[in-house]
């Protein structure tokens, strides 16, 4: 069995906590009413504005970082963490551009509920369950892929929510996946150093445990959160 120091522990859960308490727009894939409001005054094309609404979401959106960061836990290699990043920014690449070019919509609580569950399969799969459980290990490459799917759907969910008209959809579309795309650079880049850092210390490998069970409890708390309020909108 995988033990934890108590100080290693408190330090994981910590961060989850601060996590959490930031995270509340970015649970809801809510758009802030200042970028609303920008973007509703400057119709056409804005190049600069949608790079930086789509570096700020991936940057602050805590569903994406968490399962970056899943992604990520054991990849030691910089060819593996490109292999595999790369292949959830096809994904959700993918279904922002289709999603939004083709004005495909989907029930944002439904969708970041399945990016919820996406963190939950991340790090039940670095805990190593699915051989005890299933009998055989799922292709870590598929999965990546196809998450990144849902998240770029929930991507889509966030910028149709920014559109008010399709006038210059196109570039602005361009220009937002771009920012996203840099966003993630960003973010992946600071979680490399800070996971390089605590890789080379001793708590590392009695961690595992603590941090995978942590991160699944941040998928199963944003999977509820999403679904709490999908029954409240049909409620209402």
């Amino acid at each position: 069995m995988i033990r934890s120091r108590p100080r290693a522990a408190s330090a994981v859960a910590l961060l989850a906590l601060a996590m959490t308490a930031f995270a509340g727009d970015a649970f809801a894939h809510g758009v802030a009413e200042s970028d609303k409001a920008f973007i509703m005054a400057n119709p056409g094309i804005n190049i600069i504005p949608y790079l930086y609404l789509g570096a700020k979401h991936m940057v602050t959106g805590y569903d994406h970082l968490l399962f970056l960061f899943g992604v990520i836990f054991f990849l030691y290699r910089l060819k593996d963490v490109w292999t595999y990043v790369t292949l959830f920014a096809i994904g959700h690449s993918t279904t922002l551009l289709a999603g939004v070019m083709f004005n495909l919509h989907a029930n944002p609580f439904i969708i970041d509920a399945i990016i919820g569950l996406s963190v939950v399969y991340k790090a039940l799969d670095n805990l190593g369950a699915f051989p005890t459980v299933l009998g055989f290990q799922p292709n870590q490459k598929a999965a990546v892929l196809i998450f990144g799917f849902f998240h770029g759907f929930g991507l889509a969910t966030k910028l149709q929510d920014l559109l008010t008209s399709r006038d210059g959809l196109l570039p602005n579309l361009i220009s937002f996946n771009i920012g996203v795309e840099t966003g993630q650079v960003i973010a992946l880049s600071l979680i490399l150093i800070l996971m390089t850092l605590w890789r080379r210390t001793a708590s590392f490998n009695r961690s595992v445990l603590v941090a995978n069970g942590l991160l699944m409890c941040a998928g199963m708390v944003l999977t509820g959160y999403q679904m709490a309020g999908f029954f409240s909108e049909k409620m209402s």
